[in-house]
């Protein structure tokens, strides 16, 4: 059984979509949200494995809405599908990770490939353990939000409950907790330097002696500095070591 929900700023496309799944009973429509606002308050509540996401909304999009929807701690590695009338977004779409991408008005036969593919997924467990180097994330500076690939950022570092991400375009935040974010990166290109950051190991340009006996600091690329633990330092040279 896979719980639903189904976000459209429009009464009569959320019907019809939901009059569609009912050819599907192991989709179990639980809630419906106007607005992203809405769905991210229902995604609080409770957990859902699929959501069928509408792009153009009033406020937040449904592409600034996915990644956030992504980042709910609450959340199991729920599964999203774009419905628009507008296929000008599938690019941006499928760079997030979304599981399919419907235009409206939704036909039968298309929602039906990707109810198979959300079926295969789910039996051959195919979901990635890491993400990809080029998956997107949407992140805001000032005003402006930019989509950033897992390749382009040199740190993650825990902020309370929430995750700032360092690029070359300057700092942003994730509602997620720095160890949900490490769950998803690979420790080939990344490493946790000790428990408040984990930093890219090709954007480490030099290894200094820390302040305290027995510590390291790791310079970024940027000229940013950041502090290695004492528990991490031997994991730290054994990366770098590799002929030792």
């Amino acid at each position: 059984m896979f719980n639903t929900l189904l976000v459209d700023d429009e009464r009569l496309a959320r019907a019809e979509l939901r009059r569609l799944l009912t050819s599907y009973p192991h989709i179990s429509i639980q809630a419906e949200a106007s607005t992203a606002e809405q769905a991210l308050e229902l995604m609080q509540q409770q957990a859902f494995d699929l959501v069928f996401l509408d792009i153009q909304m009033p406020g937040l999009s449904g592409l600034q809405l996915a990644p956030q929807l992504q980042n709910q701690s609450s959340q199991k590695q729920c599964r999203f599908v774009f419905c628009t009338a507008f296929d000008q977004y599938a690019l941006d779409a499928f760079e997030l990770n979304a599981l399919d991408y419907l235009l409206k008005p939704v036909a039968p036969e298309r929602l039906a490939l990707t109810i198979q593919k959300l079926e295969q997924q789910h039996s051959a467990g195919q979901q990635q353990s890491y993400l990809p180097e080029q998956h997107g994330i949407l992140l805001k500076f000032g005003e402006i939000s930019r989509i950033k690939r897992l390749n382009e950022i040199q740190r993650f570092e825990s902020i309370g409950n929430h995750t700032a991400v360092y690029c070359e375009d300057g700092k942003s935040f994730l509602h997620s907790s720095l160890s949900k974010v490490e769950l998803r990166l690979n420790p080939q290109q990344f490493f946790k330097v000790s428990r408040s950051d984990i930093v890219r190991i090709d954007a480490i340009s030099q290894i200094e002696s820390g302040i305290a006996a027995g510590t390291m600091v790791v310079v970024l690329k940027d000229g940013s500095a950041v502090e290695v633990s004492r528990r991490q330092v031997q994991q730290l040279k054994q990366l770098f070591n590799t002929w030792a």
